[in-house]
């Protein structure tokens, strides 16, 4: 008989940043939050929400992220990652109102998917991504116009990451580059340098918005080197980059990172090793490289939940990525020893604003008759982000 292991909850770290309120612009762990979470919701509350996404049945399609709190996860029809989920809204066109319990740009995201008929809603509007917002489409236009000065932007491809804008998708659409995840990194890449002479020739990539993800895909899965790689900085003239570095680089990296992902190190890595002889450590690839480069195993979000799905029942797993899901995962799989890979915690603050409060709220009013916090994307951003999202969904083992 299998014992049901036990997961130990992380302790809050109480030198954690408030969100909006501090920044350490010299740290990779960004903006984090700081405090207890909201307390769970009351009887009545999950009433409520049952009764309202009763009342709307086939005219919405409710979306959770797997990031997102239990309590919003037992109302949406499917759960996944952020391409996942747009796929699945794209695949409803029957579904008058499009929920979608994640972040701002998946909302987009599932805006430019859907019908022109179709409404997307996203219950709190102020649920963005700390990563998404660190690419301005002011700064990624300044950015070409440097490469341009430069003499490379001809030989380069820019490839933006989902966790983007919908205008910094456009732009990507407008300049004949792509779309990527976290599972498809390696593809789209390999598809825009062969826009250039490929891996093996001079042309370049500008990555956005997320470092870690390119830089790792490349050395990793790429064969390219670290010092092929640079990273542009857009509160520096110039990216703080010089037209030789620019010249000489295969991966322009923007300078930008996942709040969460980014706290893990390699003294995580170490730790959970010597405490836990025989631990796997499987990570997102949106972790340093030092991190990705000290773990057993590295995958998207979906990658993380296959993998535990098939794990040799009484293995132990140390887990790098937002503390949700490991917790989902660790109850699902008693048969398994799942450990969080840092000692203390942050969720991830903006996909935590969408709480059942919020859903609630978003579903009562829609069976009201009030279409609230929708999010619409500008219609020629729209296009664009649509030509470069479709350039994506044609790349091979999509």
């Amino acid at each position: 008989m299998t014992t049901p292991a036990t997961f130990t909850e992380p302790a809050p770290s109480g030198a954690l940043l408030l969100l909006g309120q501090g920044v350490d612009l010299a740290s990779e762990r960004g903006v984090d939050c700081v405090g207890a979470l909201p307390a769970a919701s009351d009887p009545g509350l999950v009433e409520r929400a049952r009764v309202a996404r009763a009342a709307l049945g086939d005219r919405a399609f409710v979306l959770g992220h797997h990031y997102q709190r239990d309590e919003v996860i037992a109302f949406a029809d499917v759960t996944g990652d952020s391409f996942k989920l747009a796929r699945e809204a794209a695949a409803r066109p029957e579904a008058e109102f499009i929920v979608f319990c994640g972040v701002h740009f998946m909302a987009e995201s599932a805006d430019v998917l859907t019908g022109a008929d179709q409404a997307v809603v996203l219950p709190d509007l102020a649920a963005g991504c700390s990563m998404a917002d660190m690419a301005a489409i002011a700064q990624v236009e300044e950015a070409w116009d440097v490469l341009t000065d430069a003499g490379v932007a001809g030989r380069t491809v820019p490839v933006t990451y989902m966790n983007s804008s919908a205008a910094i998708k456009a732009f990507t659409g407008r300049h004949g580059g792509t779309v990527c995840t976290s599972s498809n990194a390696q593809v789209a890449l390999r598809w825009a340098f062969e826009r250039t002479g490929g891996v093996a020739g001079d042309g370049k990539v500008l990555f956005m918005p997320d470092q870690h993800l390119g830089r790792n895909t490349a050395v990793q899965q790429l064969g390219l080197g670290l010092d092929d790689c640079v990273v542009y900085d857009p509160r520096k003239p110039g990216g703080g980059l010089s037209e030789r570095q620019l010249a000489d680089a295969r991966m322009i990296l923007w300078r930008g990172h996942c709040s969460v992902h980014g706290r893990f190190s390699a003294a995580n890595v170490a730790a959970i090793r010597a405490a836990v002889p025989g631990v796997t450590v499987l990570v997102h690839p949106e972790c340093t490289h030092e991190v990705v480069t000290a773990a057993d195993m590295v995958g998207s979000t979906e990658y993380i939940v296959r993998a535990l799905d098939a794990a040799e029942p009484g293995s132990s797993w140390a887990i790098g990525t937002e503390l949700n899901l490991v917790r989902r995962l660790a109850a699902a799989h008693p048969e398994l020893t799942v450990h969080y890979l840092d000692a203390t915690v942050c969720f991830c603050s903006t996909m935590n604003r969408i709480d059942l409060p919020h859903l609630v709220w978003a579903m009562e009013s829609l069976v009201e008759g009030r279409l609230v916090n929708r999010v619409v994307v500008d219609p020629d951003d729209a296009h664009w982000a649509r030509v470069a999202l479709d350039q994506m969904l044609a790349l091979p083992g999509i």
